[in-house]
């Protein structure tokens, strides 16, 4: 084997790592790595967050997150509440089944990312971001927004995942 292929194959074991935690995201949570990253970030502010505070954060749009939203109160992970201090402003909070849900959720694949990323020396992080860069670039896809939420498709703003084409807001 060529270095060409096994850099094909290395490509698609990432690929697949991301497909096989979906499933066992929603197989163990019922949750999609999107809705799993919303619930994680208000939990990490106490609790309750803005919807433009989840937006900002995941870098995704408004749009997007009214839609990963609807999909968590539909659920009863999360309750949309009136701000005590601006009745112009929404609180997304986390109700009990949410809590439950984030107890039970397997890690997530970024978050091993993350843990295993911040223990390379900086010279090798520095290193392996460039290869990313690159082989992003090689791709095409130099100018696709992502998020840092790892799924194998674009975030639509029903909070799926479709695989079919890139989405400009978020990957």
């Amino acid at each position: 084997m060529d270095r060409t292929d096994d850099s094909l194959i290395a490509l698609r074991r990432i690929l697949r790592a991301t497909e096989l935690y979906e499933r066992d995201l929603a197989s163990a949570a019922g949750v999609s790595p999107a809705t799993l990253r919303v619930m994680q970030i208000v939990q990490m502010r106490g609790g309750s967050a803005t919807p433009k505070a989840l937006a900002t954060q995941m870098g995704v749009s408004q749009a997007t997150i009214t839609g990963l939203v609807d999909k968590l109160v539909k659920t009863g992970m999360v309750r949309r509440a009136q701000s005590e201090t601006d009745r112009r402003q929404v609180n997304v909070m986390l109700t009990e089944s949410g809590l439950r849900t984030l107890e039970r959720a397997p890690d997530a694949l970024q978050q091993r990312f993350v843990r295993e990323f911040e223990r390379l020396e900086d010279w090798e992080q520095a290193q392996l971001l460039s290869s990313l860069e690159r082989v992003a670039a090689m791709l095409d896809a130099r100018d696709i927004d992502a998020s840092p939420v790892l799924t194998v498709g674009a975030l639509d703003s029903s909070g799926k995942s479709a695989d079919k084409t890139p989405d400009k807001r978020a990957s």
